[in-house]
């Protein structure tokens, strides 16, 4: 499983590794929990929550 690039979050989510490649790029070798990333793109947990449903919703391959 993967690990947070920043704090070494331990079996972060598929969620967390979808929302890194859909944000920071699909070829990422590096992803991020949540708060990491929210920290990183300086935005709100709740924010990329959100993004998660919306990409869900729209059917995103990343989010199945």
């Amino acid at each position: 499983m993967a690990e947070c690039y920043i704090c070494g979050k331990k079996d972060i989510s598929k969620n967390e590794v979808g929302l890194t490649k859909k944000l920071i790029g699909r070829n990422s070798k590096k992803f991020y929990c949540i708060s990491c990333l929210a920290e990183q793109l300086e935005v709100t947990t709740e924010e990329l929550k959100d993004k998660i449903e919306e990409f869900k919703n729209e059917g995103c391959k990343l989010f199945e």
